[in-house]
Formats: C-alpha cells, sequence, structure tokens
C-alpha cells in the first residue's frame, strides 16, 4: 500500500461533522485502525515475525477484539500494563521494565510469556524468585546496541548515558546465563533503513550470542505503516536473521497501530489578544496532548492555512505554558467554533491526566466507511477523584 495516510486521514476527518461529539473527545477511526493492522499482520505473515501491540501507545480496551484478530500479542511496560494485557487483549504478553520491583514479580511472572530485564543486576537479583514462582516464562535481556538512529536524545533510547538497556560492551558471557532473549529498541517513528544500520552495528557483537538464544526482539518504533516505508526490506532482514540464527523474531510497533487514525476534538472558549490572537479552548496540551511540551512536537490543525492570521492556541489550565502552537484559519476564529487536532489516537490517549481539574475527553469510535459513529467513554467526577486520591 502507497498510499500517503495522512492525507486520506486529512480526507476522512474532513468530512466528519465535529459537532457530533461531546467536547473535548477523542475520535478513533475503527476503518484506520483495522487497515493499519491489515498491513502489520502481512508483515508479520510474509517475514514469520511476531507482532505486539506495544500498549504504551495505544490501549484502547475496547478495540481489543480488533487487534486480536491481526497481532500475536502485546508488550507492556510493568504489572499494569501486563494486567491489561492478560485481561482485555488476547496472545503473548512481553513485559519489560527499566526496573522492576520485588512486589511485583509474582504477578508479572503468573501474567506474562516473556519478562525483560533491563540489566544482568536485576536478573541476577531476581532469579531465585522467578525459580521459585515455576512459571513458564521466558526470560530477556534489553542492550543497548551503542549506535544511536536518534532524531533527538528526548526520544532516543541509545543517546549517550541512556539509561535503557544494557550496552552491548559490557555484557559477558556470563550475563546472559538463564536468559532466553535479547531486546532491543533504539527507533522512534523511523523508517527502516536505520534499523538495517543498526543491526549491522550490532550484529558482529551479538551475533555469537544469538545462536543460544530462542528469540530477538527489535522492539518498536518502527512506522510500519506509512506509505513510504519500506516493508519488502524489513521483511527481507527479519527473514535473514531468521534463517542464520534460527530464533523467532518479534516487533513491538506502538504508533504504527494507530498511525492517523484519530483526532482529538475541541471548541472554542474565547479569542482575545496579546501582542498576537490568543485561543483559549477546551483542549489542554499539558492535559490532553503532554508530547507537545515533552518535546518537539506541534500536532496538525484539521483546516489549517499558511497563509491565515496566525492564531496562538492554548489550554483552559492555569499553567502558563499551556500552549499547543500558532496556527492559520481560513476564517477568523470565534467562541464556539469546533477544532480538532489529527494524528491523535496514540501517546495522547494514554497520557491524558487531570490536572487542574481539567477532565479527561470523551472516546468516541467512527467508521469512515460508514460513517457509524459510537461514545465509548465519558469522562466523570470520579475519573478526577481516583486521580487525586
Amino acid at each position: 500500500m502507497t498510499t500517503d495516510i495522512e492525507t486520506l486521514a486529512r480526507a476522512h476527518f474532513s468530512r466528519f461533522d465535529l459537532n457530533r461529539v461531546p467536547s473535548p473527545c477523542f475520535v478513533v477511526d475503527g476503518a484506520a485502525l483495522a487497515r493499519n493492522l491489515t498491513i502489520l499482520r502481512d508483515v508479520a505473515d510474509q517475514s514469520g515475525a511476531h507482532v505486539l501491540l506495544a500498549l504504551k501507545a495505544f490501549s484502547m480496551t475496547e478495540m481489543a477484539p480488533l487487534v486480536g484478530k491481526y497481532l500475536a500479542g502485546v508488550s507492556a511496560s510493568g504489572l499494569y500494563e501486563a494486567r491489561l494485557g492478560r485481561e482485555h487483549f488476547t496472545g503473548e504478553v512481553a513485559t519489560y521494565s527499566a526496573g522492576f520491583k520485588a512486589a511485583d514479580l509474582p504477578d508479572i511472572l503468573r501474567l506474562s510469556d516473556h519478562l525483560i530485564f533491563n540489566t544482568p543486576g536485576q536478573h541476577r537479583k531476581f532469579r531465585p524468585l522467578i525459580d521459585a514462582a515455576a512459571q513458564d516464562v521466558s526470560i530477556g535481556l534489553r542492550i543497548n546496541p551503542e549506535h544511536s538512529e536518534g532524531w533527538t536524545d528526548k526520544y532516543d533510547p541509545a543517546a549517550p548515558c541512556s539509561r535503557l538497556g544494557t550496552p552491548v560492551s559490557r555484557l559477558t558471557d556470563s550475563d546472559l546465563d538463564g536468559v532466553d532473549g535479547l531486546h532491543m529498541h533504539t527507533l522512534c517513528e523511523q523508517g527502516f533503513a536505520p534499523l538495517r544500520r543498526t543491526w549491522e552495528a550490532v550484529e558482529p557483537t551479538i551475533g555469537a550470542w544469538l545462536p543460544r538464544m530462542k528469540w530477538l526482539n527489535l522492539g518498536g518504533g518502527h512506522h510500519i505503516t506509512r506509505g513510504d516505508y519500506d516493508r519488502a526490506g524489513l521483511i527481507a532482514l527479519i527473514r535473514e536473521i531468521r534463517a542464520r540464527y534460527d530464533i523467532a523474531i518479534y516487533l513491538e510497533p506502538g504508533e504504527a497501530v494507530a498511525l492517523h487514525a484519530g483526532i482529538l476534538v475541541g471548541e472554542i472558549l474565547d479569542v482575545t489578544e496579546n501582542r498576537m490572537p490568543l485561543v483559549i479552548t477546551d483542549i489542554s496540551a499539558t492535559c490532553h496532548m503532554p508530547d507537545v511540551l515533552e518535546g518537539p512536537y506541534r500536532p496538525a490543525l484539521l483546516g489549517e492555512t499558511e497563509t491565515g492570521t496566525l492564531h496562538r492556541i492554548g489550554g483552559p489550565s492555569c499553567l502558563a505554558g499551556d500552549v499547543i502552537g500558532d496556527y492559520g484559519f481560513a476564517q477568523p476564529p470565534a467562541p464556539g467554533d469546533r477544532i480538532a487536532f489529527l494524528d491523535q489516537a496514540h501517546y495522547s490517549m494514554v497520557k491524558t491526566n487531570t490536572f487542574n481539574g481539567v477532565p479527561l475527553p470523551t472516546i468516541a469510535l467512527w467508521h469512515s466507511e460508514t460513517d457509524a459513529l459510537k461514545i465509548l467513554r465519558r469522562p466523570s467526577y470520579g475519573d478526577f477523584a481516583e486521580r487525586l486520591a
């Protein structure tokens, strides 16, 4: 599939009446999710890889049955995501954390098929507990290939002084005793070429260890469902590794599952001015799209123009920096108008919070092919109160 899915998403959501849903509201396109999942399933079928959904990026439980039709399971980042994966999704559960707690390990062992440690030290510390539990869990170790392809240090697991994974130069044969697989996650929103270069850089070091392993997990950050992604190259590489080392290969896409599959609808509450036009909306950067503040990220606005007067859009919270960005409007915005930010089905949904009493968005499921719409979850005072408790 070579379709520009961003262009396709803009076209589909341009037809959606933003007044059909409460505000603010995440609107997820079920047809777009199915499209992405179909692509991922095709990669799995052609390459023989096990493709898992990274719950940290997309954990919409209402879509678990759909995900289960296409993917082999989920990857989790600790006890509560492991519970989410086991209780709501189907297939394998692979759990990794930069640091596990002893109190959590019994439940994590019960819930997981793969348990991946960040360091040999954590593995040695918990080995007696693992042996005593007698659970059929495959043990993995996350490595740092010491080869960076990152476009910003904040999202680069292989950046200098990274705490994520053990540098391969520090590993010894004894560090791999009792280890069934290696895990490396080094990419973020990237194509195939960075993965190929990373593999070429790290294979000379880990190649001697792979024959004693059962699996190799290549992590996430792969934009597999993007139209210009070299899926043929990825399939060929996975086949090559499987044939050379006779091991299973895992991929953990997150963003690729929900890429361009949802919007965040908001309402303009006020328009004012302070040296430039200012728009106050019920969408908050700090509460609903924290990546805007955490990283170099500017979400695209549906219908924005390059020629219109720039308006600075900000949220309703008291945080001075609760600013989404500067956008051009074809027509002067007014209170009561609806707006929508594109590509919000991944990460934004799982990072929402109720700082300053700002409510969580409603969640709605829309099907772009049939125009069917269903409200799935509405915010309540309980959401806010539970987060304060």
